[in-house]
């Protein structure tokens, strides 16, 4: 997950952020979503020492070959390009319990979306169903609003592809927090 890109001479561009899932190499081919940018991991440092690999939990830099600064950005997705590699979504569909709301919630509702390290305008394009809090349960279909304490399943439509994953598969990209723009 990109936290920030940096260009460093002699080395060239250098996105920093945290491994997630799996490991990062040198010599990874990696594809950085939504951008759908592939490039090759030249090398992978950490407290500025080299790394052989990089695993969960380590907060790295490393050095990709032949991409600017330009064109990566906070929120981008790094993943292997040939084991399951990360995609934007153009919409998705996810449980949302809303917390503290002063009024009603309704579809056309368009929030801010934080998820891991992107934040992006995103609309409530249909409430699908109300459902139980604790089983899961749909309580009931197409409501016209949710509010405050309830939870209910919701197709979002982000103003620019995402990349988000079911929290099943992979939790830091299955996770998000929405608040008033």
């Amino acid at each position: 997950m990109t936290q920030d890109v940096y260009k460093i001479g002699g080395i060239g561009t250098v996105p920093v952020g945290r491994v997630e899932t799996g490991i990062l190499k040198p010599g990874t081919i990696v594809v950085f979503a939504p951008a759908n940018i592939t490039t090759e991991v030249k090398s992978v440092e950490m407290h500025h020492e080299a790394l052989q690999e990089a695993v969960p939990g380590d907060n790295v830099g490393f050095n990709v070959k032949n991409v600017s600064v330009k064109e990566l950005r906070r929120g981008y997705v790094a993943g292997d390009s040939k084991n399951n590699p990360p995609k934007g979504a153009a919409d998705f569909t996810a449980q949302v319990i809303v917390l503290n709301h002063p009024g009603q919630i309704s579809n056309g509702y368009t929030p801010v979306l934080d998820c891991h390290t992107a934040h992006i305008a995103c609309k409530f394009a249909e409430i699908k169903e109300k459902v139980d809090r604790r089983t899961g349960k749909s309580t009931e279909e197409n409501p016209k609003s949710i509010k405050s304490g309830d939870a209910a399943i919701v197709n979002l439509v982000p103003s620019k592809p995402l990349c988000v994953e079911s929290f099943q598969e992979f939790p830091p990209l299955g996770r998000f927090a929405v608040r008033d723009m």
